[in-house]
């Protein structure tokens, strides 16, 4: 079982390297702690996780913090603990030798989604609930530029964003508003082709990647990758189904742009076009 899962990183990690190497000019670009913002840092077992939101994140994040003494269980912690609590140190907090040394020495990972079924989980989550960041900062904006005859109140609020609208910002070159690390791409936030990841493991055989991973860094027999679902778990998770029924509102030519827009991804991750 382990001699597969070795060949399949073998081949996550090649095509990776290919990818980058075929379109990055830039490979041999400084690091700097813009590059490693999003990588967080476990010093015990010598982990550095580069966060991908909709990704299995929150409960990554609570694996770090279980393995560095933290919590002694992933059930234990709370949804605002692992994002608010700021328990988890950074990389781009250290300086530069320190970013250095951890670069070259602990064993650095990365998990990655389907780009379309993450971009419409991320939907889900910030626009179809109650929100007091995404609603009032990014619903008003996009209401205001993308929707004729926008009543008041859908202005005032910021609720109600439909995903068309959001696509509509996502493609527009003159946003509103700026970009979020839950829709920026895997390539922005975590730098692969200028940070040469050991272990890259996939949302969709998560449970069998992150175990491999615990098992490869010699985490304690007893720690398994958590099951729950974090937020809003009464809600079916975002599956390739329900992205289908999300794509299927938006023209031909929107649903190719936005693959356009991930292209990137789908490409080093090998992921196949939907």
């Amino acid at each position: 079982k382990w001699k597969s899962l070795y060949e399949i990183q073998g081949e996550r990690k090649r095509i990776m390297r290919e990818t980058c190497s075929k379109y990055k000019s830039n490979n041999r670009r400084i690091i700097t702690p813009y590059h490693v913002s999003r990588i967080f840092v476990e010093d015990k077992y010598r982990v550095l996780y580069c966060e991908v939101p909709k990704a299995g994140c929150s409960n990554w994040k609570r694996v770090l913090m279980v393995l560095n003494g933290l919590a002694s269980s992933t059930k234990d912690i709370q949804h605002n603990t692992v994002h608010y609590g700021n328990y988890l140190k950074r990389l781009d907090g250290f300086d530069h030798k320190g970013i250095y040394h951890r670069l070259s020495t602990y064993t650095k990972m990365l998990f990655i989604r389907e780009p379309f079924e993450k971009l419409v989980s991320a939907f889900r989550d910030k626009f179809e609930h109650p929100n007091n960041y995404y609603h009032p900062v990014f619903g008003k904006a996009i209401i205001a530029r993308y929707r004729v005859n926008a009543t008041k109140e859908a202005l005032r609020t910021g609720s109600g964003v439909k995903f068309k609208e959001f696509i509509q910002y996502l493609l527009d070159v003159h946003r509103p508003v700026g970009m979020d690390i839950h829709w920026d791409h895997v390539n922005r936030l975590c730098s692969p082709c200028l940070i040469d990841y050991d272990f890259v493991g996939k949302f969709e055989s998560m449970e069998e990647d992150a175990n491999f991973f615990l098992h490869l860094i010699g985490a304690p027999q007893n720690l398994t990758f958590p099951k729950f679902k974090d937020r809003h778990s009464n809600e079916e998770r975002t599956t390739t189904k329900i992205t289908q029924q999300y794509f299927a509102q938006l023209s031909p030519s929107q649903r190719q742009q936005s693959y356009d827009f991930y292209y990137m991804d789908y490409l080093m991750f090998n992921y196949s076009k939907p």
